[in-house]
């Protein structure tokens, strides 16, 4: 046995976790995968009960108290339905494209701290499977491997619809990928390490959230485009793609997508919380109390954390409506991914000159360039479009074909004048007259 380095400091997690024996490291991983499933039945349900509420409905309640086992009732469901598959579709792609896509969502939770060392039939662990040097950079492989499943399920299932919902998929994702990686830049400067177990210890004297404020806005904006989720779930827009890219799948395989969307929310939820929340440790004024940041309480603070962003996953679905895809594509290339790359050159500049002269205080300097940041962004955003130049303005448009285009300038003419209609309001008095006296001679 090695020995370990003295506690919090960078690499002890990780020879903690080195010592575990075989037994110990399979009873995680039965949990783990234990805690996401119980986790997206959970989910679901209160997806439907919330939304409900919003729309001044019930929801779910006749399966189980408070309808709680209807999520269970729904798997089963789609467990004994038929398993259709398109003559057309390619067998072996269509059948492992759904399992491309969820089993990175479940690897990737893998290195989540949930919480300290703690001690589990006498053997002192962390609650954590694996903690690697590069432990985030496991997250983002994760999430681009899964990129591969919803690419081959539209291509394998041999229909346009699916394969169109597939496209946009791979370009919503990658597209958001950019945002959410370069968001995790600025926290891995701070921490020094890209290591969750480290970043969460290096959290210890403030939260990122308010030390990065930038860094967590465009990673919580990026989560939710990289989930597909409303109001950016375009690439399974029923209106559009008549459900997205698995339009032709039935049963367990359609169950299996289903079942990544919601492990990928709570995946990113727990990475979000490990980043900018403090990981398992208590909300002040909480982490005044002696104790609470040890032995297995601070599960119950991670989760807390995690249930908070999965709300916010729920309220934005019933909420806001879905954007188009130019302005989906617009927010994520024009505003997100340059904000990041300035943030991160500040961020950079501001760690040089402390290391330097080390008289900057970093929380205000952070706060007043954020401050700048948001300025800037929303004076870009009141700025009118290109205007169109003169010569283009008084030119005719381009003849296309065969049909007529109407002039720039066209404009409707006004309506003509109402005319009054003449209304008959029977004979007159004379020809009355002389047609009554007529009628007295015959």
């Amino acid at each position: 046995m090695n020995p370990l380095p003295p506690p919090g400091t960078p690499g002890y997690t990780q020879a903690l976790l080195a010592d575990d024996p075989i037994w110990l490291t399979i009873v995680k991983v039965v949990v783990v995968f234990a805690l996401l499933l119980v986790m997206t039945l959970f989910m679901i349900w209160l997806e439907r009960r919330v939304v409900g509420r919003m729309q001044q409905r019930p929801g779910p309640n006749w399966n189980g108290p408070f309808g709680l086992l209807q999520s269970l009732a729904d798997g089963l469901k789609l467990a004994f339905k038929e398993d259709i598959r398109p003559v057309l579709a390619d067998k072996a792609v269509f059948f492992i494209a759904p399992v491309i896509s969820t089993i990175p969502a479940f690897v990737a939770f893998a290195v989540i701290p949930l919480g300290p060392e703690v001690s589990i039939f006498g053997h002192h662990t962390a609650l954590q499977v694996a903690d690697l040097p590069v432990g985030i950079l496991v997250v983002l492989a994760c999430s681009s491997v899964g990129v591969y499943g919803i690419v081959l399920s539209g291509w394998a299932s041999g229909s346009p619809y699916p394969l169109l919902g597939s496209l946009r998929s791979a370009a919503q994702v990658i597209s958001y990928e950019l945002a959410l990686g370069l968001s995790i830049i600025a926290v891995v400067l701070y921490a020094g390490s890209l290591s969750t177990a480290d970043i969460v210890s290096a959290q210890q004297n403030g939260w990122y959230i308010w030390l990065l404020p930038v860094s967590f806005i465009v990673f919580a904006i990026s989560m939710v485009g990289e989930t597909n989720r409303a109001p950016f779930d375009l690439p399974e827009a029923e209106s559009e793609l008549v459900g997205g890219f698995h339009t032709e799948y039935s049963s367990l395989k359609f169950a299996l997508f289903f079942l990544a969307e919601y492990v990928n929310m709570v995946t990113l939820s727990a990475v979000a919380t490990t980043l900018f929340l403090g990981g398992w440790m208590a909300p002040w004024p909480l982490s005044l109390i002696p104790g609470v940041n040890s032995g297995w309480l601070p599960v119950v603070w991670f989760i807390s954390k995690m249930f908070v962003f999965l709300f916010v996953y729920i309220w934005l679905r019933g909420t806001l409506p879905r954007q188009r895809y130019d302005q989906f594509m617009r927010l994520g290339w024009k505003i997100l991914i340059p904000v990041s790359l300035v943030w991160i050159v500040a961020v950079a500049t501001l760690r040089v000159l402390r290391n330097q002269y080390g008289t900057i205080s970093a929380p205000v300097v952070l706060m007043v360039g954020a401050v700048v940041l948001v300025v800037a962004i929303v004076v870009a955003l009141m700025l009118p479009d290109r205007a169109a130049d003169d010569d283009d303005a008084g030119s005719e448009p381009p003849v296309v074909g065969t049909y007529p285009v109407p002039p720039l300038d066209l404009t409707v003419p006004t309506s003509p004048p109402k005319r009054r209609r003449a209304v008959s309001r029977g004979p007159a008095p004379e020809t009355a007259a002389v047609g009554s006296g007529q009628k007295e001679d015959a």
